[in-house]
């Protein structure tokens, strides 16, 4: 069975419009599985900062998590001009601030201390 690379992922979070988080966790799934430093090799071309900052971030996140790597290209991306809060919710700005891995936060992107966490 082949995986999704990061470039693949990419092209199908921002195919999926609203529905973004399958493709999205599917990768996030898949490298936690496979712990596979090729699917995270290359990096992807930069075109949507939210969509780019939250790729950086995940795979620098899930590298520390795994113990594995973390590719060069990551330093390249760039943070998102204004903070992400990726719930959508205002009432939970301020638990995303507080909560917010330091590997998102570096790049203005604000989630849920679970967000990566699956059941």
């Amino acid at each position: 069975m082949k995986y999704r690379t990061i470039q693949e992922a990419k092209i199908a979070i921002l195919k999926s419009g609203e529905n973004w988080r399958i493709p999205f966790m599917e990768f996030v799934d898949d490298l936690r599985r496979t712990r596979d430093h090729s699917l995270i090799k290359k990096p992807f071309s930069l075109s949507n900062e939210n969509v780019d900052s939250l790729l950086a971030s995940t795979t620098e996140y899930l590298c520390d998590e795994m113990g594995i790597e973390t590719p060069n290209w990551i330093w390249k991306v760039p943070s998102c001009k204004e903070p992400w809060f990726v719930s959508g919710y205002d009432n939970l700005k301020a638990i995303s601030i507080a909560e917010s891995p330091v590997f998102f936060r570096r790049r203005k992107i604000f989630v849920l201390q679970n967000f990566l966490s699956r059941v």
